[in-house]
């Protein structure tokens, strides 16, 4: 238990102690720094439980305050609002708790197993910049979860069958018809066939072949009749969409790699077809599917709905899967295999409606126990300065690539060889860049949309990860400097000293706050907070000068507990620190 926490409890008796009983008390840094660190507000809701002046009930609660060393300046303001301070001493045995134990200084969750499903990059399509926010976003939930004790699976969930693979399929075709993939009658080994593909051909293929059957209808009669028979087990479809899954599954895990993003799991959507068979028989044998213009579809529709809420194709009118047959059956497949508590989804908002959709049909027809929670988690796009999602200058998707490219040449521009050495430019400019583009993603609530500026993302000034990366190289040269063997903090100075020590113990609020809501917003604003409080702290003392020994050493060992706070967030975060800055 965090002694944040430990502190809420005591509050809690001391409430208890006045004649009170509340459990959720409203409790939290205060306002108004200048009456106090905390205040508690819970006088007036005590009023209207036990129809007392809130004024007495705030004098009773207070004076047994006082009567507890850790608590100082308690006093009470307006209608019943009750502000104190932590003493000294509470303040450096909490510190020196923390630097002997981080756990501390943090607030475990309860035992769950949680699989998580993010990423959702598609085969043969190039990553771009709308699958940062789903890597991202998912990657430090991910990792957040973790830190609080969850046992998270991820997995990618490549979208690997699909219409996307009957037009890559046919637009090879169209350029090579002499293939044997493409023979009916080959009777030799696929393995054998002298066809290479690269990751830009996949590139140029998939967009020629969009295009093409967007234009031309038979063209497209084309695309879902190979999309069909791929589904059905064409060998030489098959053969070749594996050989387009090696190529484009490799480049697109490169990509991953470079933006720190990693998964338990790499399957796909066609990993699920075992269970689809059974999956569609239990449905027709217990009576959820009925017929809806030759397809078969789920009434997910409720009572309760002020919205409409149509019904859930599951089999296609020529009896095929869709989106949703392989999203029920990859539910299927992951209670079966794995059980878990909770299954989390992170997608595009615009996505929401179908997830609700599919939970609904998930539930109704049994897949999922009624205990299971399915989440979906939302996110908003990051957009151009014109306020749509973010193009290239002849308007197309720019690549997750080139993205990387644009913010590493600029960064480059900045990174001073004669620091970090000359050898060392171009992957420090890459490692602060890509760190600039995810702390961005991260700053905006998850829902939220944001414009894409990479003055500002990459200015050492503000809320940016340079000002965030630079500072933490700056404090480890502090204490490489210090070279202090034990850290202990015994003496405090004045507020800025004790700005940091209560920010610090604000952590595991934040923490928790932010696993509750699956957004990393408060967490990437906490980090600046703290930094800008050690900025501030540092520029004002002169720590390893200072003459007061005691004071010297408790400076130190609040710049190691800040150091070691920020590395376990940016580590959350995802955010790599570079070595020179």
């Amino acid at each position: 238990m965090s002694i944040i926490k430990e502190l809420k409890e005591s509050l809690k008796e001391i409430v208890k102690e006045s004649g009170y009983e509340e459990d959720d008390l409203a409790f939290s840094l205060s306002q108004r720094k200048d009456l106090g660190d905390y205040q508690l507000n819970d006088a007036l809701k005590l009023a209207s439980k036990y129809h007392e002046n809130p004024i007495q009930i705030a004098e009773k609660i207070a004076g047994n305050l006082k009567k507890d060393a850790r608590f100082i300046n308690v006093n009470i303001a307006g209608p019943g609002f009750i502000n104190f301070s932590l003493s000294d001493e509470f303040l450096c045995k909490s510190m020196n708790l923390i630097i002997e134990n981080k756990e501390n200084n943090i607030d475990k969750e309860e035992e769950k197993k949680i699989f998580m499903d993010y990423g959702g990059a598609n085969i043969a399509k190039t990553l771009h910049v709308g699958h940062l926010r789903s890597a991202n976003i998912g990657e430090a939930v991910k990792r957040l979860s973790r830190a609080l004790g969850y046992n998270v699976i991820s997995d990618v969930h490549f979208g690997d069958i699909g219409r996307q693979s009957g037009m890559v399929i046919s637009e090879i075709k169209e350029e090579h018809p002499n293939l044997p993939y493409f023979d009916e009658n080959y009777k030799g080994d696929y393995n054998d066939i002298d066809f290479e593909i690269t990751e830009d051909d996949l590139g140029r293929i998939y967009p020629l072949a969009n295009t093409k059957a967007k234009e031309d209808p038979k063209k497209m009669e084309e695309v879902i009749e190979i999309t069909r028979k791929l589904e059905e087990g064409h060998k030489g479809y098959n053969a070749l969409w594996n050989k387009i899954k090696e190529v484009s599954i490799k480049d697109i895990k490169g990509v991953y790699k470079k933006i720190g993003t990693t998964f338990d799991l790499y399957e796909g959507e066609s990993d699920c077809y075992p269970y689809i068979p059974e999956m569609i028989n239990e449905m027709r044998k217990k009576g959820y599917l009925r017929k809806s213009e030759d397809a078969e579809v789920i009434d997910v529709k409720e009572d309760t709905d002020k919205e409409p809420m149509p019904p859930l194709v599951v089999v296609k009118s020529n009896g095929g899967a869709l989106y949703a047959t392989r999203d029920l059956a990859t539910i299927k497949s992951r209670m079966e295999r794995f059980n878990p508590d909770e299954i989390w989804y992170f997608a595009d908002n615009r996505q929401s409606l179908y997830f609700e959709q599919v939970f609904r049909a998930a539930r109704k027809t049994g897949l999922v126990n009624k205990e299971t929670k399915l989440g979906f988690y939302g996110f908003g796009t990051m957009n151009g300065e014109d306020g749509k999602p973010f193009k290239t200058r002849d308007g197309g998707v720019m690549s997750l690539k080139e993205l990387i490219k644009i913010v590493t040449d600029e960064e480059e521009k900045k990174v001073n060889e004669d620091i970090v050495g000359k050898e060392n430019k171009t992957k420090v400019a890459e490692m602060v860049g890509i760190s600039s583009l995810k702390y961005a993603d991260l700053i905006p609530y998850r829902e939220t949309d944001y414009i894409f500026s990479k003055d500002k993302f990459l200015s050492l000034d503000g809320k940016t990860a340079p000002y965030l990366l630079y500072s933490v190289v700056r404090i480890k040269s502090l204490l490489k400097k210090a070279d202090e063997k034990c850290y202990m903090v015994t003496k405090l100075k004045g507020t800025e000293d004790r700005k940091l020590m209560l920010t610090l113990l604000n952590l595991p609020t934040v923490l928790t706050n932010s696993l509750k809501i699956k957004s990393l917003n408060e967490l990437s604003d906490y980090i600046y907070e703290l930094t800008s409080a050690y900025n501030s702290f540092y520029n004002s003392n002169k720590i390893l000068t200072e003459k007061d020994e005691k004071l010297k050493s408790s400076w130190i060992a609040l710049s190691k507990l800040v150091y070691d706070t920020n590395i376990y967030i940016l580590n959350i975060l995802g955010l790599e620190v570079p070595e020179k800055m």
